[in-house]
């Protein structure tokens, strides 16, 4: 296994970078598949399924897996607008890049603040997932306490450690440079895929159920059915995303013009099919459907049960380095987003973050800045359960909403009539960028209407979601205080750096070549 790297384009890329501004700190050792697990990694179709399927079951019966395709193509819309952006501004920190110059710095700079909390919060959450998995791959792993239930004292404290020892791991690497980084992800994202087929084919072959029972509602009723389908649709909405990762890896990627746009596309359609093809299996091989240990449990359940023994052992283990990598990729797509805006002068203490080391070439102090602060919210396990449920399944929202900042910044643009991309924009060896061409707007449009409309289905204040054993009033509404926070102290934080004397002007955004 390489790091996949390829030979440089025709066009100078150091130079491109000039175009905006920069200069090349970040070392170029990415290739296609690299920057493709890039994408992938964040998404971690392994990582999150395991967490999150038995949650769609439990509130739409085996017909939830419908929910997937629809949300799908959802995130294949805001991907395409992605990938357009992608092929004109192969900026690190793209949704802050991006929206930046759609709108406003003030805009852009909000749209990063709400990606980078997002960011902390996600990898904490793909982390703590360890705890899941290893425990059952061998009992060792469980190195306090007895207990490996994620809901029990020794196995909150557990998790906790082995998050903290993965995420101390994954800081290391992000410091040596790129090209480890890149090795363990490429290696990781084949044995993600290998695992997820895997699991696949050998759950359906074990299956005991026609693919009839996939149109049926379970022990859900037929009367309010559509109110299910949308908490169901929770499962897919919190897997698809982080596709936007192959973009933020942009300044390291080679011939990122024209590499970026398109691994952003393929990473989603493939965590996309493979994760549905995971939930499928899941229902068709569960040993039951109303004993209630699927909604619990999920697809871990089925695994150890069905695949029991060494081969299902194998499998879980391919789930724990899914773990392993997805970390990692968020937390290096993290530090690009910091390190973006620290080169901006637009963070505190932006000389020690937009630091590159030239021998590593990489932005070694942002990294530890997002795994400090990683930990520091896995250390909110050792409080209430609940406001760390609460805030790990309320970090996708905010993500949804930075999503949207940059699709609705895009589409007001369009709608006004003002240039977004040069009709004759070419990538790094000449062709034609990747565009959506005259349905660009109707696209665009509809990716709007898509983030509108999830956003407004993950925020909304549901008790059976977020405080299902109703002993916390706070913790139904905790969606919208958690959003609102983040904004709020985003604003304080745009306070105190705009406070600060600052001998350079804040970027000129106009500097970036004109774009129609």
């Amino acid at each position: 296994m390489t790091t996949d790297v390829i030979e440089a384009p025709a066009v100078d890329e150091g130079n491109d970078l000039a175009t905006f501004g920069y200069k090349q700190q970040l070392h170029r050792k990415m290739g296609r598949f690299a920057s493709f697990a890039a994408g992938f990694s964040f998404i971690s179709v392994l990582t999150a399924v395991f967490q999150l399927a038995g949650l769609g079951f439990s509130f739409g019966g085996p017909a939830f897996v419908w929910t997937w395709p629809v949300v799908l193509g959802g995130q294949l819309l805001v991907a395409a607008c992605f990938a357009e952006l992608a092929a004109r501004y192969p900026l690190s920190g793209a949704i802050y890049q991006w929206s930046s110059r759609l709108a406003n710095p003030t805009y852009g700079w909000f749209a990063g603040w709400i990606m980078i909390v997002g960011q902390i919060v996600v990898m904490t959450s793909a982390a703590i997932a360890l705890q899941v998995v290893l425990p059952q791959v061998w009992s060792g792993f469980q190195l306090v306490g007895g207990d490996p239930s994620p809901t029990s004292t020794s196995g909150v404290h557990n998790a906790i450690l082995l998050a903290g020892i993965l995420m101390a791991l994954t800081t290391i690497i992000n410091i040596i440079g790129i090209r480890l980084m890149a090795l363990i992800n490429n290696i990781g994202v084949v044995s993600e895929i290998t695992g997820a087929i895997a699991i696949i084919v050998l759950l359906i072959a074990h299956g005991g159920r026609s693919g009839d029972v996939l149109v049926t509602t379970g022990s859900v009723g037929h009367a309010g059915y559509f109110g299910a389908l949308l908490c169901a649709s929770f499962t897919a909405a919190y897997v698809l995303v982080g596709f936007d990762s192959a973009s933020e890896m942009s300044e390291e990627t080679r011939n990122a013009r024209r590499i970026a746009p398109r691994t952003t596309l393929r990473a989603l359609s493939a965590a996309g099919v493979l994760g549905f093809g995971i939930i499928v299996a899941m229902v068709l091989a569960a040993p039951s459907l109303t004993d209630g240990k699927l909604a619990d449990q999920g697809p871990a359940y089925v695994v150890a049960t069905v695949l029991s023994g060494t081969t299902g052992k194998i499998l879980l283990t391919m789930v724990a380095i899914a773990i392993c990598v997805a970390t990692l990729a968020i937390q290096t797509a993290g530090s690009r987003m910091l390190f973006s805006m620290a080169r901006d002068r637009r963070t505190l203490f932006h000389g020690v973050l937009s630091y590159v080391p030239r021998r590593t070439g990489t932005p070694a102090a942002a990294a530890i800045a997002i795994g400090l602060s990683a930990t520091a919210v896995l250390l909110l396990n050792l409080g209430p359960q609940a406001a760390f449920v609460a805030m790990e399944s309320t970090c996708i929202i905010i993500i949804y909403l930075a999503y949207l900042m940059v699709t609705g910044a895009m589409l007001v643009k369009r709608l006004r009539g003002q240039r977004i991309f040069n009709a004759d924009a070419v990538d790094d060896d000449g062709h034609r960028a990747f565009s959506m061409g005259r349905a660009g707007v109707w696209l665009n449009a509809a990716a709007v209407a898509y983030g509108v409309a999830m956003f407004v289905n993950l925020i909304w204040p549901r008790q059976s979601i977020y405080d299902p054993t109703g002993g916390h009033w706070y913790l139904q509404y905790f969606p919208l205080m958690f959003t609102g926070g983040t904004i709020v102290v985003g604003a304080l934080i745009y306070a105190a750096v705009h406070a600060t004397p600052n001998p350079l002007k804040l970027r000129q955004w106009t500097l970036a070549p004109s774009v129609e």
